[in-house]
């Protein structure tokens, strides 16, 4: 096993998971128990109960009795961490340009299962340098712009089924809490192409946004500007549009 320093896990069965993945990645080819348990130092029983657990998750495969390999589950986040990356790099220029234009805050978001995370923002400090930050701020789809565009390209027993799980819970006066206002909100959603909040997260603060989508046309984040209620500008809109359709370009993505 490794000796103990500053970055090793606190939690023992972790640290025992990291050294089991990381002899499975050293190999092409599956690899049997009694070389993982050799490799790691770890007990054959041992190894095996992690091993075993990490296949309940996907996270490892057995192709065989006895030899284990890295799973596909794997693959499927390592995607997804590439995806979100992807499109950092390309949504950076575009953000600053469009924030320069607006003179507020401009957010890239993300959905992570009933909520959307902002990954980066463009806004001016008091100084009025730009600068621009990962966030990591999370809010429910139902009550943000970026949440409405992703809601509307789900599948509509999905939506149903988020509405159930949630119980669409508001946070101001104006947040949409019955099914039904949603459903409609959605359908206009789908049309313009883009989605608002109008005070339904904060009040005092409305927002406009519209979908960043990657080559395989799949809605992949969300571009919003954010600005205090009355200060929201209508001719920001084609500007936010054109923006995200500039980084979807970025991103290999093609128009009908």
């Amino acid at each position: 096993m490794r000796k103990k320093d500053a970055q090793t896990p606190t939690i023992q069965v972790l640290e025992r998971t990291f050294a089991l993945l990381d002899v499975l990645a050293s190999h092409t080819e599956p690899v049997a128990l009694k070389e993982i348990s050799e490799r790691t130092g770890l007990h054959p029983s041992t190894a095996h109960r992690i091993l075993n657990d990490l296949a309940a998750g996907r996270l490892v495969d057995r192709p065989e009795a006895g030899s284990y390999r890295l799973g596909m589950r794997l693959l499927e986040l390592g995607n997804l961490v590439k995806a979100r990356l992807d499109v950092r790099e390309a949504a950076l220029v575009p953000m600053r340009e469009l924030h320069r234009i607006t003179h507020q805050p401009v957010n890239l978001s993300v959905r992570q299962g009933d909520e959307i995370v902002y990954i980066e923002r463009a806004y001016s400090e008091r100084s009025g340098m730009q600068v621009v930050r990962a966030i990591g701020g999370h809010a429910p789809l139902h009550l943000t712009s970026v949440g409405k565009l992703f809601l509307a390209f789900d599948d509509p027993a999905r939506v149903r089924a988020y509405a159930t799980r949630t119980g669409l819970a508001g946070h101001t006066r104006n947040s949409i809490t019955d099914l039904g206002r949603l459903e409609r909100e959605l359908a206009q959603v789908r049309q313009h192409n883009v989605a608002r909040d109008d005070e339904e997260l904060e009040v005092g603060v409305r927002c406009m946004a519209a979908g960043i989508f990657d080559d395989q046309n799949k809605l992949v984040a969300g571009l919003s500007v954010s600005a205090p209620a009355d200060r929201l500008d209508e001719s920001w809109l084609d500007k936010v549009r054109a923006t995200a359709a500039q980084i979807s370009r970025e991103l290999g993505h093609r128009t009908a």
